[in-house]
């Protein structure tokens, strides 16, 4: 079974401050990835988004990647091939992005994607989410951070639970490295649980163990390595 992937990118104006935004769709939890940088073309953002996607995955992973950039999706699948025979040049010159280009390529090859092409803005909610993180990220990139990732819990998860009791607890939303977010999303899918629960074990656990403790754990744990 293939997880789903939307990458989006863009810049406002371009060239000029751009984001990217990558929402997957994991069944353990749905993991959001977004960044950007200050100075930047749409078409690197676009490459930047599906490469931070392809990125989180290990090697043979099964991902249907959804972008709404032909550009993106007809280098990998059309003309990328002849690129590379021709030493990474087109008819009129060195392909354009080579940096992310090669890139993409590589990550591209040790997994088993397939690439689909859907419309942008046309109502496709991993889309129009992608889209609206590439936004943040380019807002955080002009305020001087430069990438981020959350975890969230299931979208069934909600639904499966017992009928909402008049009081529920207050949530904040964290956002985490996009290292931390991953490894955070494995551990959790061999535990059996999802991210989010994952996360409050885990603080539950700091909070009780205060700083002392948790110094004496990391100092056991790194002796015992």
């Amino acid at each position: 079974m293939r997880t789903i992937v939307y990458a989006d990118g863009g810049c406002d104006p371009n060239p000029g401050p751009g984001g990217w935004g990558v929402v997957i769709q994991d069944p353990a939890g749905t993991v959001e990835l977004h960044g950007g940088e200050r100075a930047t073309t749409n078409n690197r953002m676009e490459l930047t988004a599906a490469i931070s996607a392809l990125a989180y995955f290990p090697e043979g992973a099964a991902i249907e990647m959804r972008c709404d950039s032909q550009y993106v999706v007809k280098s990998v699948t059309e003309w990328m091939r002849g690129w590379k025979a021709r030493g990474w040049r087109t008819a009129t010159g060195p392909v354009k992005n080579i940096d992310l280009m090669q890139r993409l390529d590589a990550l591209a090859a040790a997994r088993d994607v397939r690439w689909t092409w859907v419309r942008g803005h046309a109502g496709e909610a991993g889309n129009e989410r992608a889209d609206r993180l590439a936004a943040l990220g380019r807002r955080e990139a002009l305020g001087g951070k430069t990438s981020g990732a959350t975890v969230l819990p299931p979208a069934d998860a909600a639904a499966s639970q017992a009928p909402a009791q008049p009081a529920q607890p207050e949530t904040t939303q964290v956002a985490l490295s996009t290292d931390l977010a991953k490894a955070v999303s494995r551990a959790a899918a061999s535990a059996g649980i999802s991210p989010q629960a994952y996360l409050e074990d885990a603080v539950r656990l700091a909070l009780e163990l205060k700083p002392p403790g948790v110094a004496r754990v990391r100092a056991e744990l790194q002796r015992a390595s």
